[in-house]
This record gives C-alpha cells, structure tokens and sequence, in this order.
C-alpha cells in the first residue's frame, strides 16, 4: 500500500485591506496591506515568506457584489476553495512588518503577465486581499563574516530585509539583475556591503547575467550564500554551485521566487 503523506498545516489566512500603493520604480510597486486580524502576526526570520491570496476580484468587491474575502481552506496537502477549486496564492518575501501599526509593507514586480503582476498593477486603498504566513526565513550563521546576495527584481524585499539583518561588522556583496536603469532601487545602507547591478540583455533568458556574475565570483570556504529569483535560473545557480565549484550545500541558499512560464515575466 502506497502511503500518502500530508504537508504540515501552514498557519491561516488574515483578511487584510490595502492601504497605500506606492510606485518604487517602472517596475515595482509598494503595497501596504493593514487590518486588526495582523494582530499577533509574527513576521519571522529575514527573508521570510507569506503566502498571499488573491480573490477573484479587486476594489473591495467580490462577484455578486459581496464586499466580503471567502478564504481557501487546508484540505491535507494543499489550499482549496468551497467548490473545491484551487484559489490563486503566490508567495512572496514581505518588506517590514510594523507591529504598532499592524501594517505589512509588501513589494511586488509590476507590469508582467502573471496574476501577482496583474493585481499589484491594479491595486488600490480598500482592496480586500488574505495573508497567510510566515514561512521559512533566512537563519543567519553568528560566526560568518562573508556574504553574497543575489537574485533579479523580485529578490529585492528579501535582500533589503537581510542587508538590515547582518552583523555590521559583515563583508557582504550584492548582485542584482534588473531589466534597466530605472529599475535599481536605494538598499538599506550596511557598512560592508558592496552592490553590482546586472542590466539583463533583450532575448536573453531570465537570470542570465546573475549566473555569469557568480561563474565570476570568489567563494570562499566561509562564506555564505543567498540567492532567489526565477525558479529556472535558480536550478542553473544550484548546479554551478554545488557540482561545478563544489560549495558545501551547508553554506548556501538558494529558492526559486517565480516561474517564467507561468508567471510571464512577473
């Protein structure tokens, strides 16, 4: 007999409104979501993740004209709907958390093809939307003194958050691809760090330029690593590092955030 095995019970959904939507770039939005269910919201390790429910409408309406969030429920293995459906969830990498505020600071690539891009591009204060999280952060090791962080635009909530969290006394490099000029955000300011943007080239593939930078990078045997981005291009990343140049998988981090066919770009 074939055993079926179930997938821990991740923690419920809080209906939550937006707030503010502030443009960051041509190509992100911030969005804060707020509301009294963040209370005891717990925002977890750097570079934590929340899984984030889009209902199947926007502006604080469902169809029928219900101003109410119908949520997906666990059902064993995955989320699903009243009818038995699977509800669209994408997970991403929150911003900051205010606790004082209940207020949740997301930021989300805009203008692609996906239903994450598509909501984020039209999201406005009042829209209803469900937050369930955090999942798994980023444990940062005491004694390591040397980091590289790297990943495309979806990446940079996650880099901000551990650019805040890493011991001052860190040596830490940056690789960023971005798809132009414009889209290079400020990063919280660590004394140690130092950060090269990676300009992807037309017709080239998703995470392209961070693979040729990495191919180029010192990695020393202390030293930590954290990369996200396209799910395609992060598999690339893991074959380069752990069977080409041999780092111990204990030393490095590596999560695909997207997928390009999927998710069109966004």
């Amino acid at each position: 007999m074939t055993e079926i095995r179930t997938r821990r019970e991740p923690p419920p959904f809080r209906t939550v409104e937006v707030v503010r939507v502030e443009p960051r770039s041509p190509h992100m939005a911030r969005i804060t979501l707020a509301g009294p269910e963040f209370e005891g919201f717990d925002p977890g390790l750097p570079a934590a993740s929340v899984r984030l429910f889009l209902p199947g409408c926007l502006h604080g309406s469902l169809p029928g004209g219900s101003t109410g969030v119908v949520l997906p429920t666990w059902r064993g293995n995955e989320f699903l709907l009243e009818d038995g459906s699977r509800p669209i969830i994408r997970t991403l990498t929150p911003l900051r958390f205010e606790p004082g505020r209940l207020e949740l600071d997301v930021e989300v690539v805009t203008h692609g093809h996906g239903p994450l891009s598509a909501w984020a591009d039209a999201a406005e204060p009042g829209d209803r939307v469900a937050v369930s999280g955090t999942g798994r952060g980023y444990e940062i090791d005491p004694a390591a003194r040397a980091f590289l962080l790297a990943g495309d635009e979806s990446a940079l909530p996650a880099i901000s958050a551990l650019l805040e969290a890493l011991q001052p006394d860190a040596e830490v490099q940056v690789l960023v691809e971005v798809r132009g000029a414009a889209a290079r955000l400020e990063l919280p300011a660590h004394p140690g760090a130092t950060v090269q943007w990676h300009q992807s080239r037309a017709g080239s593939r998703p995470g392209d330029s961070i693979v040729a930078a990495l191919t180029e990078a010192r990695l020393d045997p202390d030293l930590r690593l954290w990369a996200a981005g396209e799910a395609a291009s992060m598999q690339r990343i893991r074959r380069h590092l752990f069977e080409d140049r041999g780092l111990p998988r204990s030393c490095a981090v590596v999560r695909g955030y997207w997928k390009h066919d999927r998710d069109g770009g966004s």
